[in-house]
């Protein structure tokens, strides 16, 4: 089964905490802090392998989630690091936030490799807050946490050329004829289900053609099977337009030709491309007028009508040299531009709201800092109401009009504002 669109879940791991404890040794007084910090977790990573060509693995499995950073212990161990996860994707696979629809990767090299999601760091132990004046710290701060992101992986297969047209004009047959490739052929609409590539070597070049399943009137608003698939058309350098240039299903190719060039048009600015025409099945009756119609049709402008016929695999010799001609002077490949990652930090902002007589800090640094206070420990709450302050925690409640005695409330914890 060919799947070219799936929603996946991914979450780096988290980082390890930081440990709170002394040295303890026979003969040794007061050691000092010595507690390690927290691994870092494993991050999640994209790998684009040309040997898979669909998304169908993802259709069984959706969640993703890679190993956290263990804990700091005694002795200034430093907790041990999360393993990375890689994610094995097919080349020209586009990766998107659902939620904001932000384009976070784009695969169109095999062997690429992306970090799509950072692993949290580790926190810092007790050891890192020793100071001449406070010689036993203890607190230590936590790991950072990772949250859990739902992206879309959509593939767009990577294309120099694209077969396009309505179904059962030849595509697949004439991809059969210049390529090695052996996809399903019969005289039946709709034979070809999915995106079918292969690799041509004509005149000394090498170069990828796609054979895209049929298009019909009305496919980039859904009808028939072609919306699933103009994506496929996007990456594509030049297009051939087949057509069925005998009318052998009692239809116009001119009409066929324009319609398909209605749905490039719809879907985006797929029109824009290059194309040439292949008519194809010259072989039949007919064939020889409806060819002299559509050049009349096509003059002015730069598109040129290669007459072929799959069938008996003649013209083939003009139509593989226009196209070997052609590409060299095409632009690459089309890579969709990648937006870069927001990364999340401790220095972000946090909000105070008031809600009766309560006033809200919220903020993921603050869950943080919250995490890392001892709060039966006088030196780790001093060290508190100095973040707070440096962080401007402060000035923002008091700008919001809170006075001395009034309750503060941080991540479900409360207390009395001090000036």
């Amino acid at each position: 089964m060919f799947v070219d669109k799936v929603k996946i879940t991914a979450k780096a791991g988290n980082g390890g905490n930081g440990a709170v404890s002394f040295h303890r040794e026979k003969f040794v007084q007061n050691g000092g802090p010595d507690g390690g910090d927290g691994g870092n977790g494993g991050s999640v990573i994209l790998l684009a392998d040309e040997n898979m060509h669909t998304l169908m693995d993802f259709r069984y499995k959706r969640k993703y989630t890679a190993d956290n950073g263990g804990n700091g212990s005694a002795l200034l161990c430093r907790g041990k690091s999360g393993q990375d996860l890689i994610i094995k994707v097919p080349v020209g696979t586009t990766v998107r936030d659902t939620k904001t629809g932000r384009l976070w990767a784009d695969m169109h090299e095999a062997g690429q490799r992306h970090v799509l999601l950072k692993g949290g760091r580790g926190g810092w132990g007790n050891a890192h807050f020793a100071t001449p004046t406070r010689q036993a710290p203890n607190f230590a701060k936590p790991g950072q946490t990772c949250d859990i992101v739902e992206f879309e992986l959509e593939l767009k297969s990577i294309a120099d050329v694209g077969l396009v047209g309505y179904p059962n004009v030849g595509k697949s047959t004439i991809l059969s004829v210049v390529t090695a490739a052996k996809p399903k052929i019969a005289n039946y609409h709709f034979t070809t289900l999915a995106p079918n590539l292969g690799i041509c070597r004509q005149y000394g070049m090498d170069f990828v053609m796609a054979d895209i399943p049929g298009l019909v009137e009305g496919a980039c608003d859904g009808v028939g099977l072609g919306i699933q698939f103009l994506r496929h058309v996007e990456r594509t350098r030049l297009l051939v337009h087949v057509v069925d240039i005998a009318g052998s299903e009692g239809r116009d190719p001119i009409e066929d030709f324009e319609h398909i060039c209605d749905e490039l048009v719809g879907y985006g600015n797929l029109a824009e491309r290059p194309q040439i025409v292949a008519a194809n099945k010259m072989d039949l009756p007919g064939a020889e007028e409806n060819l002299e119609r559509l050049r009349r049709h096509l003059r002015g402008t730069d598109i040129e009508v290669y007459p072929v016929s799959a069938a008996t695999r003649k013209g083939f010799d003009e139509l593989m040299g226009a196209i070997v001609r052609i590409l060299p002077t095409l632009p690459e490949t089309l890579v969709f531009e990648e937006e870069p990652e927001v990364v999340m930090t401790e220095e972000e902002p946090f909000t105070v709201r008031r809600e009766d007589d309560y006033y809200i800090v919220e903020g993921k640094a603050m869950e943080q800092l919250i995490g890392s206070i001892n709060f039966q420990d006088n030196q780790s709450l001093n060290y508190f109401h100095r973040s707070l302050r440096s962080r401007g925690v402060i000035d923002a409640l008091r700008a919001a009009g809170a006075k001395e005695g009034d309750t503060v409330v941080i991540c479900d914890m409360e207390f009395d504002f001090v000036e």
